[in-house]
């Protein structure tokens, strides 16, 4: 992509208002707090201190909306505390400027390198240093500084002590969370009624799980409705593919398809009536209709074999489900489990199902066809701890996922840190490049002669991200965004000339609409903060002319470096793309090899981990998709991974997952026959991906000569069918992988034609890889 195409869309996407729901409750409760903080400040201490504290509480309350798991009082009080912190230790040093300049160079750096910890603690860090730069120049003496900086503690406890004394869907996030994801599941369900091979979105399942990770005090305070509904949810989603797939047996017409499609949308209808009721948090109102469907007498008749247990399974998950999100069936029907040949329910990998679903195997009962499965999920049901049901039918037992409390999350954020601070890391350059404009952009603002020169750093420090396509847009919608607010607040105070009380309430008005209106893009809440900004000032005493002026020179200042310090010393994603996917592929190939290796010998107890390599081959994956998002909107060449190479590798590892997500899904119990041959295609495969990740760091092509050895020796033995099959789909997807990242320009014949390609890829060391 050309810089002028990346600077037109960063632009376009900086000043873009999004559609949101619009939460004004909260928004309404975040402006009570400040305006609690800003009457109390100016009744004890005066209107300095009160536009002090009002910035404490302004921070606190914004802290709350980020995007959190944890509890919102724990946020509001934490951002308080540090902003006070950093304002104090700001104003010891403020009379001596090159020791206050060594302060926000470390601080700026320290900021930076929280983005470690996640982006909620990389915000409000950031938020810290931008707001430290005005309110240091409020106080007068160290003893006001303290005041001062104890009145931003005070705002932040007010914000929390509001949050647990008037709650607004204390729960809401979460349970926002788990319904999307079953309203996922209701619309894939609907989808394989007209397409019984469609793709599958797994970022909803993914965010569930987040969300199911709760502190210990959360823990002991969640619905009940929160409680295991998710694990039932990650079980659904294969069931259905399973239901709806061709090759489990179910022709594409026929009377056995139209049942097949009853069920799927009767499914459908079940799991939207659980979210509407886990997001409402109201009993489910369960359609007759749907669950009369799966009790009709002749389905039996109707599907047999694989269609007829994932109908079974698929019954039993959907009241499972509904009983847990608040409501029971009308009627009780018995439950069929699954035979016993099989382990429980289908639970895998969705891989963004992009490319074309492959084949069925040769044998009719194999899985190997192509299916999206989310990368998550409990894995080995059958070796789980499990409970009695509502009906008596064995299940996985809920288990709690937790979360670390805010103090035990500083040492794992420092961990973090340390992790990442090494030259070729991306948030190391985010923090040395944000320190560096922070200093240049104080500097600069305090030689020029317009006053309040903090303006520019306080810009730069607000817009710059760890990638490109944020802090580009991020510095047009604060420009525009400061012109606007800037012009109507300056409007508004010379046509009214507001007193003390009346600025501010209006910086409370300018805060609330802030809050109502921060979900839906950077321009209108930038427009806000700049307005909220100039009344609060004038409140403290400054005339619109002290601050106008300078406020939107200096602004576009600090914008402008911002985005200098970005070209001239990046962190592109684009040529770490190799990385991603070498990772992504070593990944998968564990998961997959640890599939293969739960079937050698189903009686070990110490059986492969499936569970932990498919979570470490979902976050491999969402890594690889958000660098591809981030490098596609950078003005960069693809430096030895064309988008081409890369789609078409993303489509192989996908396959990959898909292939094995069946197999994972009917894991034997300890009682099946074993496949011995399945350990060696097991241990090459291990092996071999992680030797293909390595060829794809150094750009070279992965050859997969061990796993076709292994495969080739399976032949000569009489073992299980479905397993060898889908052992040869795994190396079909591997070629292809191959072939995708086999970018070499072949040599021309005499005639000036290129001549055909051959069916395998070719050798690494007879091309000219990029």
């Amino acid at each position: 992509m050309s810089w002028r195409r990346a600077l037109k869309d960063t632009a376009r996407s900086g000043i873009a208002v999004e559609k949101k729901r619009l939460e004004p409750l909260i928004a309404v409760r975040g402006a009570a707090g400040l305006a609690i903080v800003i009457a109390l400040s100016l009744w004890l201490f005066g209107p300095a201190a009160a536009a002090s504290s009002a910035f404490g509480a302004f921070q606190a309350a914004i802290a709350t909306f980020q995007r959190s798991w944890r509890p919102r009082p724990e946020l509001a009080i934490a951002s308080g505390t540090s902003l006070a912190v950093s304002t104090f230790l700001g104003y010891l040093t403020i009379s001596k400027e090159p020791l206050f300049l060594a302060l926000l160079v470390v601080w700026t750096f320290a900021a930076g390198m929280s983005w470690a910890a996640g982006p909620t603690i990389g915000l409000i860090a950031s938020s810290n240093v931008a707001i430290m730069l005005v309110t240091v120049t409020l106080p007068t003496s160290v003893a006001q500084a303290a005041g001062h900086a104890a009145m931003m503690i005070v705002g932040g406890l007010v914000q929390a002590a509001l949050i647990v004394l008037f709650p607004v869907r204390r729960w809401g996030a979460h349970r926002d969370a788990l319904a999307d994801a079953l309203a996922a599941e209701a619309d894939y369900a609907r989808r394989l009624r007209h397409d019984p091979v469609a793709s599958f979105d797994p970022q909803p399942l993914m965010e569930a799980r987040n969300a199911a990770a709760v502190t210990p005090r959360q823990a002991r305070r969640r619905p009940a409705e929160l409680h295991g509904a998710r694990g039932i949810a990650e079980r659904i989603r294969p069931v259905l593919a399973s239901l709806a797939d061709p090759a489990m047996g179910v022709p594409a017409e026929g009377h056995a398809r139209d049942r097949v499609r009853e069920l799927l949308a009767s499914a459908a209808a079940l799991l939207d009536a659980a979210a509407h009721a886990i997001r409402h948090g109201e009993p489910v109102a369960a359609p007759p209709a749907a669950l009369a469907t799966f009790r009709t007498p002749d389905t039996g008749s109707i599907l047999t074999g694989a269609p007829y247990r994932a109908m079974t399974r698929l019954n039993t998950l959907l009241q499972d489900v509904v009983e847990t999100a608040g409501g029971t069936p009308q009627e009780d029907t018995p439950r069929e489990g699954a035979p016993s040949g099989a382990r429980g329910t289908a639970h895998s990998a969705e891989n963004d199902g992009r490319s074309t679903p492959r084949p069925a195997p040769t044998d009719p009962g194999a899985r190997g066809t192509a299916h999206s499965a989310e990368n998550d999920g409990p894995s080995t049901p059958g070796r789980a701890p499990t409970h009695l049901g509502a009906r008596g039918t064995a299940r996985p037992a809920p288990t709690t996922r937790t979360r670390p409390t805010f103090l035990a999350l500083i040492p794992k954020a420092l961990k973090a840190m340390r992790g990442e601070l090494h030259r070729g890391s991306p948030i190391t350059r985010h923090a040395t490049r944000v320190s560096a404009v922070a200093a240049t952009g104080y500097i600069l603002g305090t030689w020029l002669p317009l006053g309040h020169g903090y303006w520019a750093p306080l810009t730069s420090v607000m817009v710059m991200r760890p990638d490109f396509s944020q802090t580009y847009s991020r510095a047009v919608a604060r420009l525009a965004g400061t012109v606007i607010g800037v012009a109507v607040a300056t409007g508004v105070v010379q046509a009214a000339t507001p007193g003390t009380l009346q600025s501010g309430t209006l910086a409370v008005a300018s805060a609330a609409l802030m809050y109502l209106l921060m979900r839906t893009g950077q321009f209108a809440t930038q427009a806000c903060i700049a307005a909220y900004v100039v009344f609060l000032l004038g409140m403290g005493g400054e005339e619109w002319t002290q601050t106008v002026p300078e406020r939107v020179l200096l602004t576009l200042m600090g914008g402008l470096l911002a985005m200098l310090a970005y070209a001239v010393y990046p962190a592109w994603e684009t040529p770490r793309l190799r990385t991603r996917l070498a990772d992504w592929l070593a990944a998968q190939g564990s998961y997959v090899a640890a599939v293969f290796g739960s079937y050698a010998d189903p009686s070990v107890r110490d059986a492969p981990d499936v569970r932990g390599a498919l979570l470490t081959a979902r976050t491999a994956r969402a890594a690889w998709h958000a660098a591809v998002a981030r490098a596609t909107a950078e003005p960069v060449r693809h430096r030895g991974l064309s988008r081409t190479a890369a789609d078409d590798a993303e489509d192989a590892l996908a396959q990959l997952g898909r292939v094995a997500m069946l197999l994972e899904a009917h894991l034997p119990e300890r009682g099946a026959t074993p496949v011995p041959p399945a350990a060696r295609f097991a241990e090459a495969l291990r092996e071999s991906t992680h030797k293909g990740a390595k060829a794809i760091r150094e750009r070279r092509v992965p050859t997969w000569d061990a796993v076709r050895e292994a495969l080739d020796a399976w032949e000569t033995e009489d073992t299980d069918k479905v397993v060898r099959n889908t052992a040869t789909l795994v190396l079909d997807t591997l070629t292809e992988l191959s072939e995708a990242l086999d970018t070499a320009v072949p040599p021309m014949t005499l005639d000036g034609t290129a001549p055909e390609k051959p069916d395998g890829p070719r050798d690494p060391k007879d091309s000219a890889t990029r």
